[in-house]
């Protein structure tokens, strides 16, 4: 089902991430990509591969009108916070990572919840009207779309 959201997709708001692999790999995927990049209302830009195939990022000061997709590599406890934000942009879709492996030890392609977790982050996300996702690590689903 992940890989068949992501291939759907046109557009992904990205709010924080493990390492850069994250946006550049989406942007490689085709995707239009935005990236929050902190915590105030005009932290925002977009990624994109330019003419050579490296992947550059441009201020804009500004939320995208529209995304397909909102990732999250933020604790869960500003989940809130993403929901609206996925709603502002009209997602579809809230894909969560959590950092972790199955010891909760830090992993930049981690996705593992513990249970608890996974439950009340996917309640919320669908109770808010949108599909979730927290696997698998999103960066792996974009290099499988080419």
């Amino acid at each position: 089902m992940s890989a068949e959201i992501l291939q759907n997709a046109t557009s992904v708001v990205v709010v924080d991430w493990p390492t850069k692999d994250v946006p550049d790999s989406l942007a490689r995927a085709g995707l239009e990509v935005s990236v929050h990049g902190g915590p105030e209302p005009d932290n925002w830009s977009v990624q994109a591969v330019d003419g050579h195939g490296e992947v550059i990022g441009r201020g804009t000061g500004i939320a995208p009108a529209h995304a397909d997709i909102v990732y999250s590599f933020r604790p869960l406890n500003e989940l809130a916070e993403i929901l609206a934000m996925a709603d502002q942009v009209g997602a579809k879709t809230v894909w969560l990572q959590s950092g972790k492996d199955a010891d909760g030890k830090s992993d930049p392609k981690g996705c593992w919840f513990s249970d608890e977790d996974r439950s009340v982050a996917r309640a919320a996300v669908e109770d808010a009207g949108f599909a979730y996702v927290d696997q698998p690590y999103i960066g792996d689903a974009a290099r499988s779309l080419s």
